[in-house]
């Protein structure tokens, strides 16, 4: 399943989209836009997939989008009221020759490192929570000067990760339909046992084949993968409910106890238990 290609409405008045999104609306199918996209969770909590990236995403986390990464922020169970404000634009929206300017030398970098999708952190996103939430409310001329110091005070700092590793632009339409199923099929079924067997048909290839490929599309192999994606899973669970230890193990897929802490370790730097000890003394 290719991504969903998300059609964004602009009016006369706007030159970019800031709106608040919460359930139902919230629910996005894995898609891409043309849009650059700021987002600023404000409700809930769940497990978020930029590119090949997979981790979990709470209540003030921000993300900075490049035009078409393709994504989806699925919530950690079906019952959970989740919102973020969420703002769309194009690289022209402020008209074609202001990049171009010189003094513009660092948003266009900003523009180009945000095409591998940027979380951001530290004091940075403390500052940013404000500036994006107003977005939704201010009018004229003062939406577009609060954006640029949103885009302004990205450019400047170094409170990021890059989170994704995928090419996206390398990817041909055939490619990218291949990926985009894998990705859909793994999201829809990591709880369960997934058989390289069935990964490699759905992706209409053999299995030898089928591990060449994902590796040397997404910088990793399809068993890391879904490990993150379970990984990422369990985090929600442990931070959430009271859900143990061993119940977690089943729940996100895992088959037994052992490999479910060896992965949460090798993906967290810690083992489940820890992770959930820290939380509580947080």
């Amino acid at each position: 399943m290719k991504p969903f290609i998300e059609k964004l409405p602009l009016s006369e008045d706007r030159s970019f989209v800031a709106q608040t999104h919460r359930t139902p609306n919230f629910e996005v199918p894995w898609h891409q836009h043309v849009e650059y996209e700021l987002i600023l969770f404000t409700e809930g909590a769940g497990l978020s997939f930029i590119g090949n990236y997979v981790g979990e995403f709470e209540p003030g986390d921000i993300f900075f989008l490049g035009s078409d990464v393709p994504h989806t922020f699925q919530k950690s169970h079906a019952d959970l009221i989740t919102s973020a404000v969420v703002v769309h634009f194009r690289e022209n929206f402020w008209g074609d020759e202001i990049l171009n300017l010189p003094e513009s030398k660092s948003i266009r970098r900003l523009l180009q490192r945000s095409m591998n999708g940027l979380k951001i952190g530290g004091k940075t996103k403390e500052v940013l929570q404000p500036l994006i939430q107003s977005l939704e409310t201010e009018k004229g001329f003062w939406r577009i000067t609060r954006l640029c110091e949103c885009l302004s005070i990205l450019s400047e700092t170094k409170d990021y990760i890059t989170v994704s590793t995928q090419e996206i632009k390398a990817l041909n339409p055939r490619d990218k339909d291949r990926i985009d199923s894998v990705f859909q099929y793994t999201m829809e079924n990591f709880k369960e046992p997934i058989k390289l067997s069935v990964i490699a048909k759905k992706a209409g290839m053999s299995i030898p084949a089928f591990c060449s490929y994902f590796k040397k599309r997404t910088k990793k192999t399809y068993i890391d993968f879904v490990n993150e994606v379970r990984v990422g899973y369990a985090c929600k669970l442990l931070l959430t409910t009271q859900t143990s230890v061993l119940q977690t193990c089943f729940e996100c897929g895992f088959n037994t106890v052992a490999n479910f802490n060896r992965q949460f370790l090798k993906i967290k730097k810690t083992t489940p238990s820890q992770y959930r000890k820290k939380l509580e003394t947080v």
